[in-house]
């Protein structure tokens, strides 16, 4: 859930290192928007918001603009929105960044016109859920694709200790409910074809690195190494620059593809629910 990333955004943009955790998220996520591109040919698609979580924003739809689909984006933040622009200046010209300044609970692009609305995991951003739905429904051709954080999942429990409404007033927590989630879209005519767990490394969703988490949580300070840490970034991966990422971040892999759901119900990240009308 990362909620603090509310507060430190910024600091992924001048030396872009996102950890083992986001960079493994990232592959993962790609792998399904990869896969419903080929079986759907998305040729537009939105994300909105494009902000709430670990990393750089509004880049997760790269992948689909690298393959040809015009991405949308939505955030309310003007900073932000400029330095979502810069990475993506030499990666793709098939992007499109907006402020919303309706807090979500409205989409300035006509019925019908986009092949795929996303969400990851940034629902808590949205002011009025149900009016956001209800425009994500409208504008929607083919897909709504939501991820929400695992609200099972033994890291968000740990994560959710920090959150108070005064300490983060911009942030709703009841929106990243499933269960809404779902009634809502079926109340519009929506229908539930696909969900599942979604990155599900071999570490709990910590939401910092492991040195910070067991230095906070537990007081326990790692030796540190002689080595400088390797940064980590899908960036130099989306310009060419490390076509071995997603293989070593794959290497991840066999933890999530054989666990039960019982296990990733508690240890998952992420879940991921696939609409269509």
């Amino acid at each position: 859930m990362a909620i603090p990333i509310i507060n430190n955004w910024q600091s992924y943009y001048p030396e872009p290192d996102e950890g083992m955790g986001s960079s493994y998220e990232r592959i993962i996520l790609n792998r399904l928007l990869l896969r419903l591109h080929s079986e759907r040919g998305y040729e537009s698609a939105l994300e909105s918001p494009c902000f709430g979580f670990t990393g750089i924003s509004g880049i997760n739809l790269m992948a689909l603009a690298q393959k040809g689909t015009m991405v949308y984006l939505e955030d309310h933040d003007l900073e932000r929105i400029e330095l979502i622009k810069e990475s993506w200046r030499e990666l793709s010209a098939n992007m499109e960044i907006m402020q919303n300044k309706s807090g979500y609970t409205e989409l300035d692009f006509p019925d019908g016109s986009i092949d795929l609305v996303f969400n990851f995991s940034a629902l808590w951003f949205v002011q009025d859920l149900s009016a956001f739905i209800g425009e994500a429904c409208r504008i929607a051709k083919k897909d709504i694709l939501i991820c929400l954080p695992n609200r099972d999942g033994l890291g968000f429990k740990d994560q959710l200790k920090g959150y108070s409404k005064e300490r983060y007033p911009r942030l709703h927590p009841a929106h990243i409910s499933a269960e809404s989630l779902i009634y809502l879209m079926r109340k519009r005519g929506w229908k539930l074809v696909e969900k599942d767990y979604i990155d599900c490394p071999p570490w709990p969703d910590i939401g910092m690195n492991k040195e910070d988490f067991l230095s906070e949580k537990f007081g326990v300070e790692l030796p540190k190494s002689q080595k400088p840490k390797e940064k980590l970034s899908i960036l130099p991966y989306y310009r060419g620059e490390d076509p071995d990422f997603e293989h070593r971040m794959m290497r991840l892999f066999p933890f999530e593809r054989t666990m039960p759901q019982w296990f990733k119900r508690i240890w998952a990240h992420h879940r991921y629910f696939l609409f269509r009308s």
